[in-house]
């Protein structure tokens, strides 16, 4: 399984997370629309999670935890937009969505973190000029801002969005971040094999 194929699965889930909130979106196209963008794009990001969990068994244990813990963070994810889809007609099962997506950004945390001790391990805390440490530490900036999402996400027991517009814009900043940092691994050569360290994309 190739670096290559890691980066393009978390690039295409980036992108259908940051269409589906982008400002506008959800008005125009609808909730249910923009939900279902983030359902499918949650299975890439599940699937890109399982290529890096299977890469990094060759890297040290830092790499692994940290995919370990992504990967749990992208099955969370699965659950909580899948049911963001079914809930989005029932307006007082909303609050059924939000243990998922919070635990899911917890994940993506520890993640982001575990990804900083290994990239500092292996290039150095400051080492602006490579770009697994780029990726990491836009990625890390990523991980914060869905975890920000989660909070304004915060459905009450009356079924209503604590504070919808931050948890849109938490999640189209973070699957910005998720797209760049993608990008920035992706290997630039026709082989793909690049050893790069990524941990999210997610959400």
């Amino acid at each position: 399984m190739t670096l290559a194929r890691q980066c393009r699965l978390f690039a295409i889930g980036s992108t259908l997370f940051a269409l589906a909130t982008v400002p506008g979106f959800a008005a125009t196209a609808g909730a249910g629309a923009a939900n279902a963008l983030c359902f499918a794009g949650s299975f890439f990001f599940t699937s890109a999670a399982w290529v890096q969990l299977s890469r990094s068994r060759a890297g040290s244990r830092l790499e692994y935890l940290s995919a370990a813990t992504q990967f749990m963070g992208t099955l969370l994810f699965n659950v909580s937009t899948g049911a963001a889809v079914w809930a989005h007609a029932v307006t007082e099962q909303r609050r059924l969505v939000w243990a998922p997506d919070a635990t899911g950004s917890v994940a993506f945390l520890v993640s982001g973190a575990f990804g900083i001790a290994a990239v500092s391990a292996a290039v150095g805390r400051y080492a602006p000029g490579s770009r697994d440490w780029q990726a990491q530490w836009v990625n890390m900036i990523g991980c914060l801002a869905f975890g920000v999402s989660a909070v304004g996400a915060f459905v009450t027991p009356t079924g209503i969005t604590e504070d919808a517009l931050l948890a849109n814009l938490g999640t189209f900043i973070g699957a910005l971040c998720f797209l760049a940092a993608a990008l920035l691994v992706l290997p630039r050569g026709s082989t793909g094999t690049r050893r790069g360290r990524l941990p999210p994309g997610p959400p």
